[in-house]
């Protein structure tokens, strides 16, 4: 069974995350002593994954003197370098669809941090049911949020719902079938899928953030200060 490609999402502003951001891009900011995107990386290769596309637009000559061609951790990375401002979700991942391959691949967004093992993203993505266009991931709803983004029901993924997506995808190329380059959310492209049933979900209640404010990223530091105090 063929090993998917992996694309980790990092073409970002990260306007919540400034002044940090105004220099460094979002993926590239430390939790721990460690770039946020090398958690990815080393447990996307710890799970067998051997090509990762990465795209960038906010200060993108950054990613490769950071992480280089993915040898130090196994991996072969290729960069999708987009225009100023970025593509939106859906649009940084059509540009590189070329890379991905004509299976179902992984979607890792570069800003956020779990302790999912990436085993399961995988799996999945080897397992996915070839009428079902891709399988999202799903936390509890965060304190910050007002309101969840999507529904499950019966593993399908409804349009309206507690949960909230964390970030975290396996996808198949023909969702995006018919699409050309350009600034392209994602959200409606998956609840088009959605509507169609063709979209699976599952949902991981170990812990997850988003880290998308300076706040955010003390609590997750606080978070692993605290686990390596137990251990």
């Amino acid at each position: 069974m063929s090993t998917p490609v992996a694309m980790i999402l990092a073409a970002g502003r990260g306007k919540r995350l400034r002044p940090l951001t105004d220099q460094c891009p979002k993926p590239l900011i430390a939790l721990d002593g460690k770039p946020l995107i090398e958690y990815h990386l080393e447990k996307l290769a710890q799970a067998g994954i051997e090509q990762v596309v990465i795209n960038c637009a906010w200060l993108c000559e950054q990613f490769e003197p950071a992480l280089g061609d993915g040898s130090r951790w196994g991996l072969s990375i290729h960069y999708s370098y987009e225009p100023e401002g970025g593509l939106e979700t859906a649009g940084g991942i059509i540009q590189a669809l070329p890379h991905l391959g004509q299976t179902p691949f992984i979607v890792v967004n570069g800003d956020v941090f779990s302790e999912l093992d990436y085993h399961e993203l995988v799996d999945c993505a080897q397992q996915l049911s070839a009428n079902k266009l891709g399988h999202l991931w799903l936390v509890p709803t965060p304190e910050f949020k007002a309101q969840g983004d999507f529904g499950l029901l019966e593993h399908c993924v409804q349009e309206q719902g507690e949960w909230t997506f964390a970030g975290m995808s396996v996808l198949r190329p023909e969702l995006f079938a018919g699409q050309a380059v350009g600034f392209t959310p994602l959200a409606p492209i998956l609840r088009e899928a959605m509507a169609q049933q063709a979209l699976l979900g599952s949902v991981y209640t170990g812990y997850w953030s988003d880290i998308g404010t300076i706040e955010r990223l003390q609590t997750a530091q606080a978070y692993l200060d605290a686990k390596r105090y137990a251990d």
